[in-house]
């Protein structure tokens, strides 16, 4: 008899334990949608599409806000600040880079603080500021950066650019290009398109037409495989500058024409009127 009680208060006891209900250990389901809304935003704004950018990283910040995560927090301050300055309006852009610093430095995030100076670094070179302190700068950052490579691909393209600033064409395309390997590595083709449109520019500027034109060429071919209308447009417009540059006016009104035509293909009005204004020039 006490053989038999002791048996059933044993299978009573796995059958209560095993049909228990056990709720799941985090619920992240805020979270995911705030990821998926910033990657929607980071993708139109490198489609040109900045006020639609813009809309979706207020969401995407409500989102990350609600969840409260520091993370997520400064990833959308920093695109919310990538986007304002794509329209032209600096005290908003730096006011988000500020936050997102800020918040970083807060948590104790080092990596996250240092990408935060990366996009101010970023900002006050386009701004003018000083290229030679900028890039030491974004080279002592960058030795804080463990494990997103597309941060430290940044960080290399904001150190290409400041090299472009002092001139040094080599090392300016040198940074650019490892950029673009993280890229290419990483399947993010309309970065990788942005990485050869940003070696044309280098190489335009220094006088090297013929590699510039190379490079939009390799720039076509990923906005291609990517279906980024605008980066085509954006492109072809770049190639009728530089064969303006070299003195090749007939091919220079073709790329204008390609590129206003790829342009209004997607209501683009005001880019293809100012690319055919272009034409004939």
């Amino acid at each position: 008899m006490k053989y038999r009680v002791l048996c059933s208060t044993i299978l009573f006891l796995l059958i209560g334990c095993s049909s228990a209900p056990k709720g799941p250990l985090e619920v992240r389901a805020q979270r995911r949608m705030g990821l998926s809304q910033l990657e929607a935003a980071n993708t139109e704004t490198e489609r040109g599409n900045y006020e639609t950018a813009l809309a979706l990283i207020s969401e995407a910040q409500r989102l990350a806000v609600s969840a409260d995560d520091p993370a997520l927090i400064i990833r959308t301050a920093l695109s919310r600040g990538d986007i304002l300055s794509y329209l032209n309006r600096p005290v908003e852009a730096q006011a988000a880079f500020d936050g997102a610093l800020g918040e970083a430095e807060r948590v104790g995030n080092t990596e996250l603080a240092a990408v935060s100076r990366i996009y101010i670094a970023r900002s006050r070179l386009r701004g003018g500021g000083n290229a030679m302190e900028l890039r030491d700068q974004v080279r002592r950052e960058l030795s804080l950066i463990k494990k997103e490579q597309t941060d430290l691909a940044l960080g290399w393209t904001v150190m290409g650019l400041a090299e472009k600033e002092l001139g040094r064409w080599s090392d300016a395309e040198n940074g650019i290009k490892n950029a673009l390997d993280i890229h290419v590595k990483g399947g993010y083709l309309e970065k990788a398109a942005y990485d050869w449109y940003l070696i044309a520019s280098i190489r335009s500027v220094s006088g090297d037409y013929q590699g510039a034109l190379n490079a939009l060429e390799e720039a076509l071919s990923y906005d291609r495989r990517a279906e980024n209308t605008y980066g085509l447009g954006t492109d072809w417009k770049a190639m009728g500058d530089v064969y303006k540059k070299a003195g090749k006016g007939p091919a220079a009104d073709i790329a204008y024409r390609r590129s206003a035509d790829i342009f209004r293909s997607i209501s683009m009005e005001k880019e293809a009127a100012e690319v055919e204004g272009r034409i004939g020039g």
